[in-house]
């Protein structure tokens, strides 16, 4: 059986915007996917709320992408393709991260990557982050500034998956945050990501 990780943050763990619980299995894009894909491909999913990709997040290893990554590709040292969903929380205002920064995060997790498993990387490059999130709780985290350097992303994350040759699935095309906090999705755009990331991953591992 191929092993696939999908890597990332609450998106990827499936934080629901309207309450902060989890959105079940059948509900949040990587519970989908691995269900779409049982019997060919092995999902393995890991999102964790509030995981960054570069930044020493303060609440530990688990949380700051770069570190946390390493168990998973030690475990799985077959894994076909790794899904990295991960870049947001870098823009956090305490983090003082720019976003040509987190560009250079996301190239040396790539490396890492490459370093430790053969496995192909697919980048979900992240939304621009919402406006809305000025009247959220997450407020407390983002500002202004975290949404400027978030326009910024896209092209960026694009330009790093060519530059080391990994694929790339631009969510801004088809995809975006819930007006309940300008950060995460609801139900059916986690639903859209789901068929989205299962046609691309079709298209890479054939």
């Amino acid at each position: 059986m191929k092993n696939i990780l999908c890597f990332g943050d609450s998106n990827t763990f499936g934080f629901v915007p309207l309450d902060g619980s989890r959105y079940d299995a059948d509900k949040r894009w990587s519970g989908i996917l691995k269900k779409s894909l049982a019997g060919k491909y092995n999902v393995i999913e890991a999102g964790c709320n509030n995981r960054t990709c570069i930044a020493d997040n303060p609440e530990g290893p688990l949380f700051t992408g770069y570190k946390a990554i390493a168990p998973y590709l030690e475990n799985h040292p077959d894994l076909k393709l790794v899904v990295l969903g991960l870049g947001i929380n870098d823009l956090q205002f305490t983090y003082k991260l720019s976003a040509e920064e987190v560009g250079k995060g996301l190239q040396r997790l790539i490396k890492d990557i490459k370093q430790k498993t053969n496995a192909k990387i697919l980048v979900l490059i992240p939304n621009i982050i919402g406006s809305s999130i000025l009247a959220s709780f997450f407020s407390q985290m983002f500002d202004e500034t975290s949404i400027e350097k978030s326009k910024q992303l896209p092209e960026l994350f694009k330009n790093i998956a060519e530059k080391t040759k990994s694929d790339f699935l631009d969510l801004n095309t088809f995809a975006a945050p819930s007006e309940k906090d300008g950060l995460h999705y609801d139900e059916e755009m986690h639903k859209k990501i789901a068929e989205a990331a299962e046609k691309k991953i079709k298209e890479i591992l054939l």
